[in-house]
């Protein structure tokens, strides 16, 4: 049976990625994005379906739990894609900015999940793509790693909640990659929005790199995907070390990180 998949924010990046390797694994694919024109044109190049769908819109998902369901009768991998970040230190940033990341970042996935998680029959899967910013909290960016670190207590919760219904939750967490997410951010300040933009753009890893990850995590069954491997080992870092200890290695590594970036600079 072909694989039937809805992926949130699928016109580019991650979820383009995603979506055309998908698509040669001979899945039918349909990606919904708040950019109709950008989501035309993707699916036109990939050979996929589209929909306009922005996942702050209880509309827009009704809408596409009802071509899913007249088009193809469900869905068997649901994506929570769509996201945006938000950066700068906690006192500059403005309330209506915290709204703003919770409400596509961690809402999003909630609408969708509610709206379009009917459609899974038993032995679907609904992966959430939330961040290394989930585990691994960076500073300067306190909405971006609360709104992932809620996403991934709502996908570990519905690992348990949705067992009985036999559906699988799965949560992937990438680090920095090449990706568009910097057209979209929010910055408190000019500075910060440069070095975030310098960080994503002279990433090593691409998005098809990660995309291809997170599909051979998926297949294999793991409920935490983590696509970079020093991300890993940091994250066994927090686990395993006293906190104080592991601190001392974030503000070691902070520090390096910062001077590195001034090198760039000059």
């Amino acid at each position: 049976m072909t694989k039937r998949v809805f992926i949130t924010g699928g016109a580019g990046g991650l979820g383009r990625a995603l979506a055309t390797q998908l698509a040669k694994q001979g899945a039918k694919v349909l990606i919904g994005d708040r950019d109709a024109e950008a989501a035309q044109n993707t699916a036109a190049e990939i050979g996929v379906d589209w929909i306009t769908c922005d996942v702050t819109s209880e509309a827009d998902l009704g809408e596409t739990a009802d071509w899913l369901h007249s088009n193809w009768g469900g869905l068997d991998l649901l994506v929570n894609n769509a996201g945006v970040a938000q950066m700068g230190p906690f006192d500059q940033t403005e309330i209506e900015d915290w709204r703003w990341i919770f409400d596509i970042n961690t809402l999003g996935p909630v609408r969708t999940a509610q709206t379009l998680g009917p459609l899974l029959p038993r032995g679907g899967q609904m992966l959430n793509i939330a961040s290394m910013a989930a585990v691994l909290y960076l500073p300067n960016s306190t909405a971006y790693n609360a709104s992932k670190a809620a996403l991934l207590a709502i996908s570990e919760t519905l690992m348990l909640e949705w067992q009985d219904r036999g559906i699988s939750v799965h949560v992937a967490c990438p680090s920095f990659f090449r990706t568009d997410l910097a057209r979209n951010m929010r910055a408190t300040d000019d500075q910060t929005r440069a070095a975030t933009t310098r960080m994503v753009e002279r990433a090593r890893i691409s998005a098809d790199e990660v995309a291809a990850t997170i599909l051979d995590g998926l297949a294999k069954g793991q409920a935490h995907i983590l696509t970079h491997p020093a991300a890993r080992k940091s994250w066994r870092l927090k686990r395993y070390l006293p906190f104080p200890w592991y601190m001392a290695r974030m503000r070691r590594d902070m520090a390096r990180l910062q001077a590195r970036l001034a090198r760039k600079n000059n």
